[in-house]
C-alpha cells in the first residue's frame, strides 16, 4: 500500500469539496438560493448520460461526465466568471489555468496528468466529448432559468441577443438541443424574461 499516494488523493478529494464553497449566478429550481459549483458539475454529468442519444456523433460517455464533473473545478480558485460579465472574462483563461495547475497537481503524477488532459480537451473545445460537455454546460443554466421565469437574467437584465451568442455554442455537440434552445429562449423573450437591443 501507497500511504503517500493515498495522502495527495485524500488532499485532491478534500479540494474539491471547496466547490460546493463556489456559488453561481443561477438560482436552483425553485428559486430558492443559488446553486454552487459542485452541484451544476453533478447535474451536468446526469444530463450527459440522460441526453447522449442527442449528441452529434458519439461520445465516450464515461469520460464526457467526467469532463462534466472537473470543468469547474478550477472555479475554487479563480471564482465563478458569470457568463455575461464581459469584464471579468476577460481575464477568465488566465485565471482558471493558473488554478488548474495548483489544484490538479495536488494529485499523484499520473492522474494529475490524466485529469489535466481531460480538462485541457473540454477547454479546447475541438472533440465530440467536449462539444457536448459544453452543449450540457449551456444547457443546464438555461433549464433552470427556464423553470425559474427568468428570474436571474431579469435580474441581471440580460438581453436575448447574449443568450443566443451562448447558446449557439451548443450545436458543436448537439443541434437538437440546440434547437430545443432556441425554442425556450424565443418563450422567454416573448414573456419579458429577456430584453430587447
Amino acid at each position: 500500500m501507497d500511504i503517500e499516494r493515498l495522502k495527495k488523493q485524500i488532499d485532491f478529494i478534500l479540494e474539491a469539496d471547496n466547490e460546493k464553497k463556489i456559488f453561481r449566478q443561477t438560482h436552483i429550481t425553485g428559486n430558492s438560493r443559488y446553486e454552487n459549483d459542485a452541484e451544476h458539475a453533478w447535474h451536468m454529468a446526469i444530463m450527459v448520460y440522460l441526453l447522449k442519444e442527442y449528441s452529434n456523433k458519439e461520445i465516450d460517455v464515461a469520460k464526457t461526465m467526467l469532463m462534466a464533473l472537473i470543468h469547474d473545478i478550477v472555479e475554487i480558485d479563480a471564482g465563478d466568471t458569470y457568463a455575461y460579465d464581459e469584464e471579468a472574462v476577460k481575464s477568465q483563461q488566465e485565471r482558471e489555468k493558473k488554478a488548474a495547475d495548483r489544484i490538479f497537481n495536488l494529485l499523484p503524477v499520473d492522474q494529475a496528468k490524466e485529469l489535466r488532459v481531460i480538462f485541457d480537451e473540454c477547454e479546447e473545445n475541438n472533440t465530440a466529448e467536449a462539444n457536448f460537455a459544453h452543449a450540457m454546460d449551456n444547457f443546464q443554466p438555461l433549464l433552470l432559468n427556464n423553470s425559474n421565469d427568468g428570474n436571474d437574467w431579469k435580474e441581471h437584465c440580460v438581453k436575448k441577443s447574449q443568450v443566443m451568442k451562448r447558446q449557439e455554442k451548443s450545436k458543436l455537440g448537439s443541434n437538437f438541443i440546440w434547437e430545443y434552445s432556441k425554442k425556450l429562449i424565443d418563450e422567454n423573450f416573448e414573456k419579458g424574461n429577456l430584453k430587447d437591443e
